[in-house]
């Protein structure tokens, strides 16, 4: 398997890097930059450094994480087996925003995959990380460099505000081209499974492979790393509502004296209520995913205490922003007075506190 070119790294940077490279051999975290969310990563074969990313970030231990390779052609290091569909899912968006999930070998620790014989693996696309997995020489264990259910990093000041000297080195590579974390595979099967919509949209994988494939998960021997109900959430709580519906619901929230904020869809026409903060949801699904997670931050800033948002058409890229929203509305404790008279699930499909 030969993986695709990418930009080089620009001659600055190199000392930084070799830097990181450093600390991760001494068993440090570095958070860098990857095309999908910026990742926490730690030395994916030492246990200690492993364990400190679940500390820093919060995150429940049986959560696994993903492991980053430097390219396609380590991946027999580090999965017991290859299948042939894998094989080409790998040839096709490596390096890009595709995890294949598949079985792990003896050097994975089971601190990495919370306990599973399964193991989650990308080659990231963004030229900075794939310099640092060089540099490196090894795999890298990463979620994203956030604290544990909250909102994906896309830029380095975001890493910074959540995580801040919890981490001993920040690459800064600019803000995620693709902004949404990758699509999950399960790969350990003769039918392959789509366990999380992501950066690469369910249509180009079924072209890529000439089948279909399944959304959801059937088992609990290969689990997603980080399927609950509640995830990628801002501190405002998030309310999934028709589109057609938005304005009376902003209206009757914020009658009722809340801070309430609206993403507004681009086909919705725009309106202003007293007390409601309308942001405006890119025309495109692509602009759109790369914004989201700033957008929901932004309502933070704003002093939101609740967030209207209707999901776009979920086609493409719009499955996976969908996803995120719905997840970032998941159940929390003592929001019952914040449900919209016209409720959308948001529970369904799976989620993952990674890259």
């Amino acid at each position: 398997m030969t993986a695709k070119k990418s930009r080089s790294v620009r001659p600055a940077l190199i000392a930084d890097i070799d830097q990181a490279a450093q600390i991760l051999r001494a068993g440090g975290l570095v958070a860098f930059p990857t095309e999908t969310v910026y990742g926490l990563g730690a030395d994916a074969e030492n246990r200690e450094a492993v364990e400190r990313i679940f500390a820093v970030k919060g995150r429940p231990i049986t959560h696994p994480l993903i492991v980053h390779l430097g390219s396609a052609s380590d991946l027999p290091m580090w999965a017991a087996e290859v299948p042939l569909a894998a094989k080409v899912l790998a040839e096709r968006f490596w390096p890009g925003p595709l995890t294949l999930v598949l079985r792990r070998s003896h050097r994975v620790p089971l601190t990495v995959t919370g306990g599973l014989e399964t193991v989650a693996l990308r080659v990231p696309a963004h030229p900075m990380a794939l310099a640092l997995l060089h540099a490196f020489g090894g795999a890298l264990a990463a979620p994203s460099a956030n604290r544990f259910g909250s909102v994906s990093p896309t830029v380095a000041a975001h890493v910074r505000e959540d995580l801040g000297s919890n981490v001993d080195l920040i690459l800064d590579g600019g803000l995620c081209s693709v902004g949404i974390e990758s699509t999950i595979v399960d790969a350990t099967n003769a039918e392959l499974r789509i366990l999380r919509p992501g950066g690469v949209a369910r249509a180009d994988l079924e072209h890529a492979l000439g089948t279909t494939l399944e959304a959801g998960t059937t088992t609990a021997l290969v689990r997603v790393p980080g399927s609950l109900p509640s995830h990628y959430a801002p501190r405002a709580r998030v309310v999934v509502v028709d589109r057609l519906t938005l304005a009376d619901e902003a209206q009757r929230h914020a009658s009722r004296g809340r801070q309430v904020g609206v993403l507004l869809p681009d086909d919705v026409h725009p309106f202003s209520i007293a007390g409601v903060t309308v942001l405006h949801a890119p025309r495109s699904t692509k602009d759109y995913a790369r914004t989201l997670y700033a957008l929901l931050r932004e309502f933070d800033r704003c002093g939101c205490e609740l967030v209207l948002a209707s999901p776009p058409p979920e086609a493409g890229l719009g499955a996976a922003i969908a996803d995120r929203l719905r997840r970032a509305a998941g159940p929390r404790e003592h929001t019952s007075d914040f449900r919209p008279s016209s409720a959308t699930s948001a529970t369904s499909g799976a989620s993952n506190d990674g890259v």
